[in-house]
């Protein structure tokens, strides 16, 4: 195959284990850390000006599609990765919470924009201060609105999240604790 018609492509890196002619072994954790980190499934919840950046993101020049994250899902149920973006009103934070608590274990929320992280310039008795009052946060993606380059090494940090995370870490006491702290069960 010449040079020139050689495909331009990156293999996933595999996890550590042990490895002969025709065989690996690795732990399941490393496998399934493997699969989720390479297959989120984001689902955007965007409201303003951020949402137009989370357009760039997914379009041809920044492509989340390259780090797994193509196919975006406006099914909470079929989700794991909750992309909030934008002014959150209080009125709507009951929605977001819903949203959030119909997603399927495992999840993890990315927080983009100032507006979603603490009000941004919108410090009125309308706006949500911050997301993390009512659901759990992740990732923090700050700016007003932020570059999709800062999206994606948040979606990184995500990625990284889901590699590293142990199955039991879910039903951990540690983890059922921060969800009653929010109130959800």
């Amino acid at each position: 195959m010449s040079e020139i018609n050689k495909p331009n492509y990156n293999i996933a890196n595999k996890p550590d284990g042990i490895e002969g002619e025709g065989y690996f072994l690795t732990t399941l954790d490393q496998a399934v850390g493997l699969a989720r980190k390479n297959s989120l499934w984001p689902l955007p919840f965007a409201t303003s000006c951020c949402g137009i950046e989370f357009m760039a993101l997914m379009a041809a020049h920044y492509d989340l599609a390259r780090f797994g994250s193509e196919r975006l899902s406006f099914s909470p149920r079929q989700a794991d990765l909750l992309m909030v973006m934008g002014t959150i009103a209080k009125k709507m934070g009951p929605i977001l919470r819903q949203v959030y608590e119909q997603m399927a274990e495992p999840k993890w929320v990315l927080c983009m924009g100032a507006c979603a992280s603490s009000g941004g310039i919108f410090d009125s008795y309308s706006v949500l201060q911050g997301i993390d009052r009512i659901i759990p946060v992740d990732v923090y993606v700050p700016g007003c609105p932020p570059r999709p380059e800062q999206v994606i090494e948040g979606v990184l940090h995500i990625q990284k999240l889901a590699s590293s995370e142990s199955l039991r870490k879910r039903d951990s006491k540690e983890y059922k604790a921060m969800l009653n702290e929010y109130g959800i069960k």
